[in-house]
């Protein structure tokens, strides 16, 4: 039985390319909801509402651990095949 990471570096480039593709769009709206969580939280703390501006921290903490929790999905880098031609020792020529 194969884990999801063997499994993931025997896939196909183009499967690589989507889970690489959902993950960027994932890391980009948990980035805007944060950014929205920091717009909220800044100004009702100005208002003087703190009970807001806790709860929107934990979520903003929230979803920074699933956004890091997500890279762990992140596919290994592709690797070149070995050359297999014969090398030419160019020190050998007369």
């Amino acid at each position: 039985m194969s884990d999801f990471r063997t499994s993931q570096n025997q896939a196909h480039p183009n499967k690589t390319n989507t889970i690489m593709t959902g993950i960027i769009l994932l890391q980009i709206l948990f980035v805007s909801i944060q950014i929205w969580f920091l717009f909220g939280a800044l100004n009702n703390a100005l208002e003087g509402n703190l009970f807001f501006a806790i709860t929107t921290f934990v979520g903003s903490l929230l979803m920074a651990l699933a956004s890091f929790w997500v890279l762990r999905y992140l596919p290994e880098p592709l690797k070149k095949k070995p050359n297999n031609k014969p090398r030419v020792d160019v020190s050998r020529q007369p």
